[in-house]
């Protein structure tokens, strides 16, 4: 497995490697990422993983500074599940001191995270442009669990003419239902056994929705099952799968999407309704 520091360095790997698929993350693996490069592996190419926090998707107010670390484990998952080539890019790096160009992407980002997270997504967008540029992948590999992002790295990609395909994976889960993300180590003993409430009701709501029942009623009964819960909703929404617009009723290709706040941790989750 090639590690790379340096965008000399990653020239180099990447001449040696050929053609690549590519999986970017953040660090802090887990086996929602492994699933990643197992599928990028799967589809025939050698396999490039970028560890990379990115400081420009997070507000003033979220965990940059405690988001959660671990190189030296994260490089011994990533040669164990196949890797070829590790990324690892300085923040000066990714963006040098006189840098002024960023990325929006209009209309998907208008809601939910993008409402709830100004500027979010302009860092999303802006980070996995440049890691395109640097790799030049055949395809990169996002989890679904991410739904909205990967509408938007989609759409970004669309409409700049990338020559990379995007390919969504299907979120990875614990037994109980729980999306894995890394953001679960924050969760104590207690909030860890309420969290998979959300995963449990948005299932209901979609089981709910295909029945006939009424849309704007159903997602208000999500709400209160959550808050009874424990948990406290930020959204819940049936929305259009790809512009992720609000739907009052139900419409393929349809997706469930909610976030909501467990202690100091905020869950996202989502789910297809219909085919």
């Amino acid at each position: 497995m090639i590690i790379a520091r340096t965008l000399e360095e990653l020239k180099t790997a990447r001449e040696t490697l050929g053609e690549v698929n590519f999986v970017p993350t953040m660090g802090a693996l887990h086996e929602g990422h492994l699933t990643l490069v197992r599928a990028a592996r799967a589809a025939g190419l050698p396999v490039a993983v970028s560890i990379f926090v990115n400081p420009t998707q997070f507000g003033p107010k979220e965990d940059l500074s405690r988001y959660p670390r671990d190189e030296a484990g994260d490089l011994a998952k990533l040669d164990q599940a196949g890797c070829a080539l590790v990324w690892l890019p300085r923040v000066d790096t990714m963006y040098p001191p006189h840098a002024s160009t960023s990325v929006h992407v209009a209309n998907v980002t208008a809601r939910w995270e993008g409402a709830t997270r100004p500027g979010h997504f302009d860092g999303v967008a802006t980070v996995v442009a440049k890691l395109f540029g640097q790799i030049r992948p055949q395809a990169a590999f996002f989890g679904e669990k991410d739904w909205q992002q990967v509408q938007v790295v989609q759409r970004m990609a669309t409409d700049l003419h990338l020559p990379v395909k995007i390919i969504p994976v299907p979120t990875v889960r614990e037994a109980d239902g729980l999306a894995l993300s890394s953001r679960n180590a924050y969760l104590s003993a207690a909030e860890r056994k309420t969290a998979p409430a959300l995963h449990a009701a948005l299932k209901e709501a979609a089981q709910a929705i295909l029945a006939g029942k009424e849309v704007a009623a159903t997602l208000h009964k999500t709400r209160q099952q959550l808050a009874e819960a424990g948990l406290t909703p930020d959204y819940v929404a049936l929305v259009h799968a790809h512009t992720l617009e609000p739907l009052a009723g139900f419409k393929a290709p349809a997706r469930l999407i909610a976030a909501a706040k467990l202690g100091t941790v905020r869950l996202l989750d989502n789910l297809a309704v219909g085919p």
